[in-house]
């Protein structure tokens, strides 16, 4: 596997700093036009909001090479709903057992700690892309570490992205046939094809998932991902409206054959309840905790940990922005992270002081013990499903380009490579999620090795290694806070491990990682 001509004019040890030779010219505070006639300018441009389009020398020396082979076309308010659309995964259906179990005010603190280290985090990947004009999180790695590097950083995306694709696929397989059941008040126990999750999955992969994942540029999937981000908001809306619906103590639909089921499934997850049923008779459930502490609370720290995972898609995201500048991809995060964080709270808010302790690991179901033939439910569970199915486009995109750059770093554009790489991967996704009923169990271990790598440990250590000395000496604070930061990745790596080691040892089996 050769190195593209742009990653042999880069060191691997971190220590090139002199970009007046990188880009074989001298260094110029003043605009300087590029190759379309436009105003540029250089690195040490004072505002430090402005990057270089051509940055590295061609073979001959006389042409830049730019960023990326096309212009970024997607525009601000695109790349908002195609970054906050990678951000919002299923998780926010578990947000409210979050809250139930450690309390208002310490899930409120935990939240808002985690969304401001994500928002580091972006911007130790945009600072780090910003100084070597690199827009692609392999590349950064083999810019900081070589070959090993890039390689770890594109088996991390790889992992991590077709953990979350399957675990998005699998809702739909497990979610999909309840949907139609209850909307056609069908036989759950008929062999009808179209209530087999198997071939719904397959269906929603071929004739929705496929088409969008062939587009050649993920700026074109901003459309979808708006709708994506109204089928959240309405959930969202529903939440809140629900709360002034449904009074507290609720009653049971008692008559339906899977309360029982729903109930025994809650005492399993760590509340204390009789013989597994709920006595909707004591007020006591009935009233909020602004901090509280339970054998369950230490399991919504990853959850709440892993609530912002975006980071393979940013640089892609960035890469295809419109006049891309580190402070415009800077805002356009910030703005994606702070509209995710409002939703996450509502939804775990409204979620929780709907139901108190008796809410569920998915909040959904909870609704169902109420009445599973609710319209209002049914229509919610729609448009998550929705949400979830135009998703995966958005984090295929990272997955097909990490594989590009790991197995044809040096191949321009190719159509048919393009669609047979989206094949392969949504063939192989819905055989493990088909074929491999406890995929969640196993990419549970995969989330909670690869998150941490992509949120916190490799964009600290690309930042330690790429950023030159000279500027920044290790002894700085920024080194130090960025050091600080992959030791507290680790950290998570360790103790979200842990949990899901102890969770399976203890026949809980219910840990998950990742989105």
């Amino acid at each position: 596997m050769e190195p593209t001509q742009a990653e042999m004019n880069i060191l691997a040890n971190g220590k090139s700093h002199d970009l007046s030779s990188d880009i074989g010219v001298p260094m110029k505070t003043l605009p300087d036009e590029d190759q379309n006639g436009t105003q540029t300018v250089r690195f040490d441009d004072p505002e430090g909001g402005l990057e270089n389009e051509g940055f590295l020398p061609s073979a001959d020396g006389k042409k830049p090479i730019r960023f990326t082979d096309f212009e970024g076309k997607t525009s601000f308010g695109m790349s908002v709903f195609n970054l906050g659309n990678a951000i919002m995964g299923s998780g926010i259906l578990g947000l409210a057992y979050a809250m139930a179990n450690t309390g208002i005010l310490l899930f409120l603190f935990l939240l808002t700690a985690v969304a401001l280290l994500s928002a580091y985090s972006i911007h130790l990947l945009l600072k780090s892309s910003g100084i070597v004009g690199i827009r692609a999180y392999e590349q950064l790695g083999y810019r900081a570490f070589g070959t090993p590097g890039k390689m770890a950083a594109g088996i991390a995306i790889t992992l991590q992205n077709i953990g979350a694709m399957s675990s998005y696929l699998y809702i739909v397989k497990s979610e999909l046939p309840l949907v139609i059941q209850a909307f056609l008040k069908a036989d759950p126990n008929s062999d009808l094809w179209y209530l087999n999750g198997n071939y719904l999955v397959i269906m929603v992969s071929a004739s929705i998932i496929l088409p969008l994942a062939l587009m050649k540029q993920l700026g074109y999937l901003g459309y979808t991902s708006g709708f994506s981000l109204s089928c959240m908001v309405f959930f969202l809306s529903a939440v809140i409206y629900k709360k002034f619906q449904i009074p507290c103590p609720f009653e049971e639909f008692s008559t339906n054959s899977t309360a029982a089921h729903y109930s025994l499934n809650v005492s399993s997850h760590g509340h204390e309840y009789n013989n597994g049923l709920v006595h909707e008779d004591d007020d006591s459930h009935c009233s909020p905790r602004m901090f509280t502490m339970n054998s369950q609370t230490a399991y919504t720290v990853p959850i709440l940990a892993f609530a912002f995972v975006c980071h393979p898609e940013v640089l892609p995201i960035y890469t295809e922005l419109r006049n891309p500048t580190q402070r415009k991809m800077q805002k356009v995060s910030n703005i994606s992270i702070l509209v995710m964080y409002s939703m996450y709270f509502l939804a775990a808010l409204f979620g929780y002081l709907t139901f108190y302790d008796n809410v569920e690991p998915e909040l959904l179901h909870t609704y169902s013990r109420i009445d599973p033939y609710d319209t209002l439910i049914l229509c919610v569970r729609v448009a998550v499903l929705t949400a979830v199915t135009l998703t995966v486009p958005i984090v295929l995109f990272p997955v097909r380009r990490a594989i590009q750059q790991m197995l044809f770093p040096t191949k321009s554009f190719n159509w048919l490579r393009h669609i047979a790489i989206a094949l392969l991967l949504l063939t192989l996704i819905n055989m493990l999620v088909i074929f491999a009923p406890n995929i969640l169990g196993i990419f549970g271990i995969i989330g909670a090795t690869s998150a941490p790598c992509l949120i916190f440990i490799f964009p600290a250590v690309f930042y330690i290694r790429i950023v030159p000395k000279d500027d920044e000496p290790m002894n700085s604070v920024p080194k130090i806070l960025a050091l600080c930061f992959a030791a507290l990745g680790v950290s998570f790596m360790v103790m979200s491990l842990s949990f899901i080691i102890i969770d399976w040892t203890t026949g809980g089996g219910h840990a998950a990682g990742g989105h």
